[in-house]
């Protein structure tokens, strides 16, 4: 059974530039606004090393970790540089009256050695 949409931001939060962090979730997640207008939700934990992809660099359809540099795939979370080898899980995203509505994805998240959801 599918989770229930929860409301992360308004669209009007999401600049092209960076990504917007959503800490009412565990992992967090990244929000995150491309130049096409597309909206785009992931885990904002880097597989590799704990680091917040939203505090990483984004090139068209590719986000950047801050810490060690691997890259992951905005539309699907796939690992596009190493040293990362897990993806991040992706959760759907829909644009309602303005606002940023996300289904969390079912898949159990792929989190760096050591770090746990919270429960």
């Amino acid at each position: 059974m599918a989770a229930d949409p929860i409301k992360v931001c308004e669209i009007s939060d999401l600049s092209t530039d960076k990504g917007y962090r959503v800490t009412s979730t565990s992992p967090p997640l990244a929000v995150f606004l491309t130049e096409d207008e597309a909206v785009h939700v992931l885990d904002d934990t880097c597989t590799h090393q704990q680091a917040a992809l939203t505090d990483g660099w984004v090139d068209g359809c590719i986000v950047e970790c801050p810490l060690h540099m691997s890259r992951f795939d905005l539309r699907t979370g796939a690992v596009d540089a190493p040293p990362a080898q897990l993806p991040v899980r992706v959760h759907m995203a829909e644009i309602v009256d303005g606002a940023v509505w996300v289904t969390l994805s079912e898949q159990a998240p792929n989190l760096p050695p050591g770090v746990r959801p919270r429960g």
